[in-house]
Protein backbone atom coordinates (compact mmCIF):
# COMPACT_ATOMS: atom_id res chain seq x y z
CA UNK A 1 0.00 0.00 0.00
CA UNK A 2 1.16 3.63 -1.14
CA UNK A 3 0.17 7.03 0.82
CA UNK A 4 1.19 10.36 -0.13
CA UNK A 5 2.25 12.74 2.40
CA UNK A 6 4.51 16.14 1.97
CA UNK A 7 6.83 15.07 5.03
CA UNK A 8 7.85 11.98 7.16
CA UNK A 9 9.25 12.69 10.51
CA UNK A 10 11.14 9.61 11.84
CA UNK A 11 11.30 10.05 15.74
CA UNK A 12 8.59 11.59 18.18
CA UNK A 13 11.34 12.45 20.82
CA UNK A 14 10.74 16.38 21.85
CA UNK A 15 12.48 17.31 18.77
CA UNK A 16 10.44 15.61 16.37
CA UNK A 17 7.28 16.21 17.81
CA UNK A 18 8.42 19.99 17.50
CA UNK A 19 9.78 19.54 13.86
CA UNK A 20 6.44 17.85 13.29
CA UNK A 21 4.42 20.99 14.83
CA UNK A 22 5.76 23.57 12.98
CA UNK A 23 6.01 21.97 9.69
CA UNK A 24 2.18 21.05 9.95
CA UNK A 25 2.14 24.91 11.12
CA UNK A 26 3.61 26.13 8.00
CA UNK A 27 0.91 24.26 5.96
CA UNK A 28 2.51 21.03 4.93
CA UNK A 29 0.98 17.95 5.35
CA UNK A 30 3.14 15.86 8.37
CA UNK A 31 3.51 12.11 9.20
CA UNK A 32 5.51 11.08 12.24
CA UNK A 33 6.18 7.82 12.51
CA UNK A 34 8.15 6.67 15.99
CA UNK A 35 9.46 2.64 17.38
CA UNK A 36 7.83 3.56 20.90
CA UNK A 37 3.96 3.22 21.45
CA UNK A 38 4.32 7.15 22.38
CA UNK A 39 6.17 10.53 22.15
CA UNK A 40 8.83 11.06 24.02
CA UNK A 41 9.16 7.31 25.06
CA UNK A 42 12.89 7.03 23.77
CA UNK A 43 15.63 9.64 24.91
CA UNK A 44 13.35 12.27 25.95
CA UNK A 45 12.44 9.89 29.15
CA UNK A 46 15.37 10.15 30.36
CA UNK A 47 16.47 14.13 30.13
CA UNK A 48 16.46 15.86 33.35
CA UNK A 49 15.62 18.09 31.12
CA UNK A 50 17.55 21.48 32.33
CA UNK A 51 17.03 25.11 30.38
CA UNK A 52 20.48 26.39 31.27
CA UNK A 53 22.28 29.36 28.62
CA UNK A 54 25.87 28.21 29.39
CA UNK A 55 26.99 27.04 25.79
CA UNK A 56 30.63 28.04 24.54
CA UNK A 57 29.04 29.14 20.62
CA UNK A 58 26.82 32.30 20.37
CA UNK A 59 24.65 30.15 18.45
CA UNK A 60 23.82 27.75 21.52
CA UNK A 61 23.02 30.94 24.01
CA UNK A 62 20.88 32.60 21.67
CA UNK A 63 19.03 28.91 20.87
CA UNK A 64 18.57 28.55 24.91
CA UNK A 65 17.25 32.37 25.31
CA UNK A 66 15.10 32.38 23.23
CA UNK A 67 14.10 28.65 23.94
CA UNK A 68 13.44 29.37 27.68
CA UNK A 69 11.20 32.43 26.60
CA UNK A 70 8.97 29.66 24.59
CA UNK A 71 9.20 27.52 28.00
CA UNK A 72 8.26 30.59 29.77
CA UNK A 73 4.45 30.77 28.01
CA UNK A 74 4.37 26.95 27.09
CA UNK A 75 0.82 27.15 26.52
CA UNK A 76 0.47 30.23 24.48
CA UNK A 77 3.84 28.40 22.05
CA UNK A 78 1.31 25.42 21.87
CA UNK A 79 -1.94 27.04 21.20
CA UNK A 80 -3.22 24.58 23.90
CA UNK A 81 -6.44 24.75 25.73
CA UNK A 82 -6.85 25.35 29.02
CA UNK A 83 -8.05 22.10 29.91
CA UNK A 84 -4.87 20.16 28.47
CA UNK A 85 -1.97 19.09 31.47
CA UNK A 86 1.37 20.96 30.36
CA UNK A 87 4.55 20.35 31.49
CA UNK A 88 5.74 23.07 33.33
CA UNK A 89 8.82 25.51 33.21
CA UNK A 90 11.09 25.84 37.32
CA UNK A 91 12.60 28.98 37.23
CA UNK A 92 15.10 28.03 39.82
CA UNK A 93 18.35 28.84 38.27
CA UNK A 94 21.01 27.21 37.38
CA UNK A 95 24.63 28.16 39.32
CA UNK A 96 27.62 26.55 37.22
CA UNK A 97 30.87 26.33 39.33
CA UNK A 98 33.69 28.17 38.20
CA UNK A 99 36.55 25.80 36.46
CA UNK A 100 39.75 26.55 34.64
CA UNK A 101 37.76 23.61 31.72
CA UNK A 102 34.76 26.35 31.44
CA UNK A 103 35.66 29.94 32.87
CA UNK A 104 32.88 32.31 33.09
CA UNK A 105 34.78 34.13 30.42
CA UNK A 106 33.53 31.63 28.03
CA UNK A 107 29.96 32.02 28.33
CA UNK A 108 29.44 36.06 29.88
CA UNK A 109 31.29 36.90 26.71
CA UNK A 110 27.84 35.75 24.67
CA UNK A 111 25.71 36.79 27.48
CA UNK A 112 26.95 39.96 27.34
CA UNK A 113 25.52 39.93 23.35
CA UNK A 114 22.58 38.25 23.72
CA UNK A 115 21.27 39.98 26.84
CA UNK A 116 21.31 37.02 29.16
CA UNK A 117 21.21 38.17 33.10
CA UNK A 118 23.89 37.11 35.18
CA UNK A 119 25.90 36.99 38.37
CA UNK A 120 29.40 36.07 39.23
CA UNK A 121 29.66 34.68 42.70
CA UNK A 122 33.08 34.29 44.27
CA UNK A 123 33.53 31.61 46.60
CA UNK A 124 32.42 33.49 49.76
CA UNK A 125 29.07 34.68 48.16
CA UNK A 126 29.20 31.39 46.62
CA UNK A 127 29.11 29.84 50.15
CA UNK A 128 26.61 32.58 51.68
CA UNK A 129 24.03 31.83 48.96
CA UNK A 130 24.30 27.62 48.58
CA UNK A 131 25.89 26.99 52.56
CA UNK A 132 25.45 23.05 52.07
CA UNK A 133 27.76 23.33 49.20
CA UNK A 134 31.61 22.56 49.53
CA UNK A 135 33.21 25.33 47.49
CA UNK A 136 36.59 23.50 47.06
CA UNK A 137 38.43 23.07 44.40
CA UNK A 138 39.27 19.16 44.07
CA UNK A 139 39.89 19.39 39.95
CA UNK A 140 40.55 17.10 37.99
CA UNK A 141 37.74 14.15 38.89
CA UNK A 142 38.91 11.37 40.01
CA UNK A 143 37.66 7.26 40.18
CA UNK A 144 35.69 7.93 43.55
CA UNK A 145 38.29 4.52 44.72
CA UNK A 146 41.31 6.91 43.51
CA UNK A 147 43.00 7.62 47.00
CA UNK A 148 43.12 11.51 46.49
CA UNK A 149 39.35 11.75 45.43
CA UNK A 150 38.84 12.57 49.44
CA UNK A 151 41.95 14.83 49.24
CA UNK A 152 41.70 18.96 50.90
CA UNK A 153 41.05 21.28 48.61
CA UNK A 154 44.08 23.06 46.37
CA UNK A 155 41.39 26.30 46.24
CA UNK A 156 37.96 27.68 46.61
CA UNK A 157 35.84 27.82 43.67
CA UNK A 158 33.40 31.04 42.48
CA UNK A 159 30.20 30.24 40.45
CA UNK A 160 28.47 32.20 37.46
CA UNK A 161 24.76 31.98 38.41
CA UNK A 162 21.79 32.49 35.57
CA UNK A 163 18.67 33.24 37.56
CA UNK A 164 16.12 32.39 34.53
CA UNK A 165 16.83 29.17 34.22
CA UNK A 166 15.96 26.00 35.64
CA UNK A 167 14.33 22.77 34.13
CA UNK A 168 11.02 21.37 32.50
CA UNK A 169 9.62 18.88 35.28
CA UNK A 170 8.17 15.96 32.72
CA UNK A 171 10.47 15.64 29.53
CA UNK A 172 8.17 13.10 28.26
CA UNK A 173 5.21 14.89 29.02
CA UNK A 174 6.58 18.12 27.47
CA UNK A 175 7.05 15.50 23.86
CA UNK A 176 3.51 14.39 24.22
CA UNK A 177 2.61 18.15 24.19
CA UNK A 178 3.92 18.94 21.18
CA UNK A 179 2.95 15.88 19.28
CA UNK A 180 -0.86 16.78 19.99
CA UNK A 181 -0.66 20.17 18.97
CA UNK A 182 1.54 18.88 15.80
CA UNK A 183 -2.11 16.24 15.87
CA UNK A 184 -3.81 19.72 16.30
CA UNK A 185 -2.43 21.10 12.84
CA UNK A 186 -2.95 17.74 11.30
CA UNK A 187 0.26 15.82 11.83
CA UNK A 188 -0.44 11.94 11.51
CA UNK A 189 1.09 10.19 14.10
CA UNK A 190 1.91 6.50 13.56
CA UNK A 191 3.39 4.61 17.10
CA UNK A 192 5.22 1.16 16.81
CA UNK A 193 6.65 1.56 13.45
CA UNK A 194 9.64 1.35 11.91
CA UNK A 195 11.51 2.93 8.69
CA UNK A 196 12.95 -0.39 6.47
CA UNK A 197 14.07 1.47 3.72
CA UNK A 198 14.37 4.98 2.28
CA UNK A 199 12.78 4.86 -0.98
CA UNK A 200 15.11 7.55 -3.55
CA UNK A 201 14.98 8.04 -7.51
CA UNK A 202 17.57 9.95 -8.88
CA UNK A 203 19.07 11.61 -6.11
CA UNK A 204 16.30 12.72 -4.59
CA UNK A 205 14.42 11.19 -1.35
CA UNK A 206 10.88 10.24 -2.82
CA UNK A 207 9.77 8.33 0.82
CA UNK A 208 10.25 5.48 3.52
CA UNK A 209 9.20 1.83 3.25
CA UNK A 210 7.46 0.92 7.17
CA UNK A 211 8.05 -2.36 8.46
CA UNK A 212 4.12 -3.42 7.90
CA UNK A 213 4.81 -2.85 3.91
CA UNK A 214 3.10 0.94 3.95
CA UNK A 215 4.98 2.72 1.66
CA UNK A 216 4.94 6.75 2.56
CA UNK A 217 5.72 8.84 -0.35
CA UNK A 218 7.39 12.05 0.53
CA UNK A 219 8.74 14.50 -1.18
CA UNK A 220 11.12 15.56 2.04
CA UNK A 221 12.16 12.89 5.45
CA UNK A 222 13.43 14.20 8.37
CA UNK A 223 15.65 12.05 10.84
CA UNK A 224 14.88 13.16 14.37
CA UNK A 225 15.19 9.24 15.27
CA UNK A 226 17.93 10.12 18.30
CA UNK A 227 20.05 7.52 19.05
CA UNK A 228 18.37 5.32 15.89
CA UNK A 229 20.21 7.92 13.91
CA UNK A 230 23.27 6.60 12.54
CA UNK A 231 20.93 3.95 11.45
CA UNK A 232 18.60 5.69 9.31
CA UNK A 233 21.44 7.72 7.63
CA UNK A 234 23.07 4.42 7.02
CA UNK A 235 19.75 3.28 5.23
CA UNK A 236 19.01 6.72 3.40
CA UNK A 237 22.94 6.28 2.35
CA UNK A 238 24.06 9.89 3.68
CA UNK A 239 26.95 10.80 5.87
CA UNK A 240 30.03 10.84 4.08
CA UNK A 241 30.08 13.88 3.61
CA UNK A 242 29.77 14.82 7.71
CA UNK A 243 32.74 16.49 9.17
CA UNK A 244 31.21 15.28 12.70
CA UNK A 245 30.19 12.04 13.69
CA UNK A 246 27.59 10.76 15.83
CA UNK A 247 27.93 7.44 18.16
CA UNK A 248 24.88 6.40 20.78
CA UNK A 249 25.87 6.75 24.06
CA UNK A 250 24.15 5.07 27.23
CA UNK A 251 23.90 7.08 29.94
CA UNK A 252 22.81 6.89 33.46
CA UNK A 253 20.68 9.50 36.09
CA UNK A 254 20.02 8.92 39.66
CA UNK A 255 17.66 10.30 41.84
CA UNK A 256 18.44 10.50 45.27
CA UNK A 257 16.96 11.96 49.11
CA UNK A 258 18.01 16.07 48.57
CA UNK A 259 19.83 16.57 52.01
CA UNK A 260 17.97 19.65 53.90
CA UNK A 261 20.35 21.79 54.32
CA UNK A 262 20.38 22.45 50.34
CA UNK A 263 16.59 22.91 50.01
CA UNK A 264 15.01 25.88 49.08
CA UNK A 265 18.60 27.59 49.81
CA UNK A 266 19.04 29.56 46.38
CA UNK A 267 17.35 32.47 44.83
CA UNK A 268 13.89 33.28 44.98
CA UNK A 269 13.40 30.51 47.41
CA UNK A 270 14.29 27.73 44.89
CA UNK A 271 16.99 25.37 45.29
CA UNK A 272 19.19 25.67 41.95
CA UNK A 273 20.53 23.34 39.31
CA UNK A 274 24.01 23.12 40.34
CA UNK A 275 26.72 22.20 37.31
CA UNK A 276 30.03 21.05 38.91
CA UNK A 277 32.60 19.92 36.15
CA UNK A 278 35.20 20.30 38.87
CA UNK A 279 33.79 16.98 40.03
CA UNK A 280 32.17 15.52 37.19
CA UNK A 281 28.76 15.62 37.50
CA UNK A 282 25.38 17.92 37.84
CA UNK A 283 22.70 18.00 40.25
CA UNK A 284 19.17 19.19 39.56
CA UNK A 285 16.02 19.31 42.22
CA UNK A 286 13.35 17.06 41.98
CA UNK A 287 10.85 18.33 43.95
CA UNK A 288 11.25 19.87 47.33
CA UNK A 289 12.58 16.34 48.57
CA UNK A 290 14.64 15.27 45.94
CA UNK A 291 17.85 15.15 44.07
CA UNK A 292 18.69 14.07 39.67
CA UNK A 293 22.02 13.58 39.90
CA UNK A 294 23.68 12.93 36.38
CA UNK A 295 27.55 12.68 34.94
CA UNK A 296 29.63 15.39 32.71
CA UNK A 297 31.89 12.20 31.33
CA UNK A 298 35.11 13.26 33.15
CA UNK A 299 38.40 12.10 31.60
CA UNK A 300 39.25 9.64 34.25
CA UNK A 301 35.21 7.55 33.67
CA UNK A 302 35.07 5.58 30.62
CA UNK A 303 32.19 5.80 28.22
CA UNK A 304 29.58 3.39 26.94
CA UNK A 305 29.17 3.51 23.41
CA UNK A 306 27.07 1.17 21.71
CA UNK A 307 27.26 0.01 18.12
CA UNK A 308 23.40 -0.87 18.45
CA UNK A 309 21.34 1.16 20.61
CA UNK A 310 18.70 -1.25 20.78
CA UNK A 311 21.70 -2.83 23.75
CA UNK A 312 21.76 0.03 25.72
CA UNK A 313 20.11 -1.38 28.87
CA UNK A 314 17.28 0.27 30.47
CA UNK A 315 18.41 -0.35 34.60
CA UNK A 316 20.61 1.75 36.22
CA UNK A 317 23.85 0.06 37.40
CA UNK A 318 25.07 0.33 41.15
CA UNK A 319 28.70 1.39 40.21
CA UNK A 320 27.51 4.21 38.18
CA UNK A 321 25.27 5.30 40.92
CA UNK A 322 27.92 4.64 43.51
CA UNK A 323 30.71 7.18 41.42
CA UNK A 324 27.96 9.64 40.47
CA UNK A 325 26.05 9.80 44.11
CA UNK A 326 29.30 9.93 45.49
CA UNK A 327 30.74 12.96 43.75
CA UNK A 328 27.34 14.60 44.29
CA UNK A 329 27.99 13.89 48.80
CA UNK A 330 31.70 15.35 47.84
CA UNK A 331 30.23 18.75 46.75
CA UNK A 332 26.90 18.31 48.94
CA UNK A 333 28.57 16.88 52.36
CA UNK A 334 25.02 16.30 53.86
CA UNK A 335 23.80 13.80 51.29
CA UNK A 336 23.92 10.33 52.25
CA UNK A 337 24.58 7.40 49.20
CA UNK A 338 22.38 4.77 49.42
CA UNK A 339 22.89 1.02 48.77
CA UNK A 340 20.15 0.93 45.59
CA UNK A 341 20.71 2.70 42.99
CA UNK A 342 17.61 4.44 41.91
CA UNK A 343 17.00 6.21 38.75
CA UNK A 344 16.80 6.27 34.84
CA UNK A 345 18.94 5.00 32.31
CA UNK A 346 18.36 5.99 28.46
CA UNK A 347 20.47 5.67 25.16
CA UNK A 348 22.12 9.31 23.88
CA UNK A 349 22.31 10.46 20.16
CA UNK A 350 25.81 12.17 20.78
CA UNK A 351 28.35 14.02 18.36
CA UNK A 352 31.90 14.30 18.69
CA UNK A 353 32.04 17.81 19.87
CA UNK A 354 28.32 17.73 21.87
CA UNK A 355 26.83 19.82 19.52
CA UNK A 356 23.63 18.77 16.62
CA UNK A 357 23.47 18.53 13.48
CA UNK A 358 20.79 20.36 11.87
CA UNK A 359 21.16 20.71 8.26
CA UNK A 360 20.34 19.38 4.74
CA UNK A 361 22.05 16.00 3.42
CA UNK A 362 23.98 15.20 0.16
CA UNK A 363 20.44 13.44 -0.59
CA UNK A 364 18.01 15.92 -1.72
CA UNK A 365 14.55 16.55 0.32
CA UNK A 366 16.69 13.93 3.16
CA UNK A 367 17.40 16.18 5.99
CA UNK A 368 18.37 16.04 9.80
CA UNK A 369 18.00 16.94 13.34
CA UNK A 370 20.52 14.65 14.94
CA UNK A 371 23.28 14.30 17.95
CA UNK A 372 20.64 16.39 20.06
CA UNK A 373 20.78 13.86 22.94
CA UNK A 374 21.65 15.38 26.53
CA UNK A 375 21.88 18.96 25.81
CA UNK A 376 19.14 19.75 23.74
CA UNK A 377 15.85 19.00 25.15
CA UNK A 378 15.97 22.78 26.48
CA UNK A 379 16.08 23.89 22.52
CA UNK A 380 13.37 21.62 21.37
CA UNK A 381 10.48 24.50 21.00
CA UNK A 382 12.99 26.26 19.03
CA UNK A 383 14.33 23.56 16.85
CA UNK A 384 11.48 22.54 15.27
CA UNK A 385 11.23 26.35 13.49
CA UNK A 386 15.35 26.36 12.77
CA UNK A 387 13.94 22.91 10.94
CA UNK A 388 11.24 24.76 9.44
CA UNK A 389 13.08 27.44 8.28
CA UNK A 390 15.46 25.03 6.42
CA UNK A 391 12.98 22.94 4.53
CA UNK A 392 11.36 25.50 3.28
CA UNK A 393 14.84 27.79 2.38
CA UNK A 394 16.20 24.90 0.59
CA UNK A 395 12.97 23.37 -0.51
CA UNK A 396 12.78 26.50 -2.32
CA UNK A 397 16.10 26.61 -3.90
CA UNK A 398 18.49 28.32 -1.90
CA UNK A 399 22.14 26.69 -1.59
CA UNK A 400 22.53 26.44 2.11
CA UNK A 401 26.02 24.61 1.59
CA UNK A 402 27.83 28.07 0.16
CA UNK A 403 25.28 30.58 1.91
CA UNK A 404 23.99 29.79 5.08
CA UNK A 405 19.98 30.10 6.25
CA UNK A 406 19.05 32.18 9.08
CA UNK A 407 16.73 32.11 11.29
CA UNK A 408 15.08 35.09 13.55
CA UNK A 409 13.43 34.57 16.95
CA UNK A 410 10.32 35.38 17.45
CA UNK A 411 11.28 36.31 21.17
CA UNK A 412 14.52 38.05 21.32
CA UNK A 413 14.48 39.10 17.99
CA UNK A 414 18.03 37.74 17.85
CA UNK A 415 19.17 35.88 14.36
CA UNK A 416 20.79 32.35 14.35
CA UNK A 417 23.21 31.74 11.82
CA UNK A 418 22.35 27.73 11.09
CA UNK A 419 25.64 27.38 9.37
CA UNK A 420 26.64 26.70 13.06
CA UNK A 421 24.84 23.43 12.97
CA UNK A 422 26.27 22.37 9.67
CA UNK A 423 27.01 18.63 8.99
CA UNK A 424 30.39 20.11 7.12
CA UNK A 425 31.35 22.10 10.15
CA UNK A 426 34.36 22.32 11.72
CA UNK A 427 34.44 21.06 15.36
CA UNK A 428 32.44 23.48 17.48
CA UNK A 429 34.02 25.37 20.48
CA UNK A 430 33.50 22.92 23.23
CA UNK A 431 33.99 21.65 26.73
CA UNK A 432 33.89 18.08 25.12
CA UNK A 433 30.91 16.86 27.87
CA UNK A 434 27.19 16.98 28.22
CA UNK A 435 27.11 20.59 28.77
CA UNK A 436 28.09 21.68 25.04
Amino acid sequence: MTESTDVVVVGAGVIGSSIALELARSGLRVVVVDRFGGAGNGSTSASSAVVRFTYPTIAGVIAAWESRHCWEAWRDHLQAPASEPLAAFNRCGVTMLDVDLAPCGMFTRHFDKVGVPYEKWGARELSRRLPAVDTGRYFPPRPVDDDEFFAHASARLGALHTPDGGFVDDPQLAAYNLATAAQRHGADLRWKTTVTAVMRRGGRVRGVRLNDGTELSAGVVVNAAGPWSGQLNRLAEVGDDFTVGLRPLRQEVHHVAAPAGYRDTGGDGHTPVLLDMDLGTYIRPEGREFLLVGGTEPECDPLEWLDDPDDGSPTPTGSQFRTQVTRAARRLPGLRVPNKPKGVAGVYDVTDDWTPVYDRTDLAGFYVAIGTSGNQFKNAPLVGRLMTTLIHGVEAGHDHDRSALTHTCEHTGQTIDLGAFSRRRRPAASTGTVLG
